[in-house]
């Protein structure tokens, strides 16, 4: 057995992070094990692990695992590795934080092009040959309310602002950024609400977040506003928004995440009008495994050089 660190890649797709390990020159410095996603560890693995890559674990593994050092989770949120009742206290925790930084802020100004474009409209006037007159809501002029100003949420600032659209949106720690004209902090996310003629939800998951969108909230937007959500499902109350919707309180809302996926079939979202079901389509990437990769192997060179991590995950805000 080599006297170097030993990493079990758990994922069924291990292939690009060995690849970028070999680019890095790291693959003298550490021995390398495989494991599907629905294989347990061996009493083997269990042991000798000190760097785990995976998207989580189950309750009671990370007690049998004597030698871990580091779990790089595959996913920016991480509730279920918090949740964990055993997770340890020293165990260091990096998520991959900021990785859907190419395919998220695509697909929300796809959403809004959804929102403010008549071409899904003219798609079903083009199967029934019908030419009908429809005009398009031009973007330039209209404000972004983004709830959540981390990595994705000032790209999609950077994308929106040259649209021309004013971007305001609140931030834990708020400072001043790029694109941004307003940043504040969640307290006064009643402001942001009230001034947005599209509010994008990209909160993490944490206990304070937990149904953060309610009743009060929605009925502090413009009555013609649109609510997106493409940070977790928990962020909002699901009965409340289709209240809101249906009443016209907001004029409706973009849904990529959901408390329970795939959405079940008999959930009320399906048959809401003014409300659009996204198969969770934000952060996938025909290459994601790549990109996390990347993320991998430079806090893989930082962890064998004694240096500290990148995305270590704060326990203490959730993410």
């Amino acid at each position: 057995m080599r006297n170097v660190p030993h990493l079990l890649l758990w994922t069924d797709s291990p292939a690009p992070y060995i690849d970028a390990i070999a680019k890095a020159g790291l693959s003298d410095r550490v021995a390398i094990d495989t494991l599907g996603r629905k294989d347990k560890p061996s009493d083997t693995q269990r042991t000798n692990t000190s760097v785990l890559l995976a998207a989580g674990v189950p309750a009671g593994l990370l007690t049998t695992m004597p030698n871990l050092r580091w779990a790089q989770s595959l996913t920016a949120g991480v509730e279920s590795w918090i949740a964990l009742p055993d997770l340890p206290a020293g165990l260091t925790l990096t998520c991959a934080r900021g990785t859907h930084r190419e395919s998220m802020p695509e697909n929300i100004l796809a959403a809004l092009f959804h929102i403010a474009k008549p071409y899904t409209a003219i798609v079903e006037d083009n199967r029934d040959n019908v030419w009908r007159h429809r005009v398009a809501t031009p973007l330039n002029g209209k404000t972004l309310g983004i709830l959540g100003l981390g990595a994705i949420g000032q790209e999609v600032a950077r994308l929106a602002t040259a649209l021309g659209m004013r971007v305001i949106g609140t931030k834990r720690r708020p400072t001043p950024m790029p694109n941004v004209e307003q940043v504040l902090p969640s307290e006064r996310t009643a402001e942001i609400l009230a001034a947005s003629d599209f509010v994008l939800l990209l909160l993490p998951a944490t206990p304070e977040t937990d149904n953060f969108i309610g009743a009060k909230q929605l009925a502090q937007m413009k009555p013609g506003a649109w609510l997106l959500n493409f940070g977790r499902g928990h962020l909002i109350k699901d009965d409340d928004l289709i209240a809101a919707v249906k009443a016209k309180t907001i004029a409706g809302a973009i849904l990529d995440v959901f408390r329970q996926e795939p959405l079940p079939k008999e959930h009320a979202f399906w048959a809401a009008e003014g409300i659009l079901v996204l198969p969770h389509i934000g952060g996938p990437h025909p290459q994601r495994d790549s990109i996390v990769a990347k993320l991998f192997v430079d806090n893989l060179t930082r962890f064998l050089d004694g240096e500290p991590l990148k995305e270590v995950v704060d326990r203490a805000a959730g993410y």
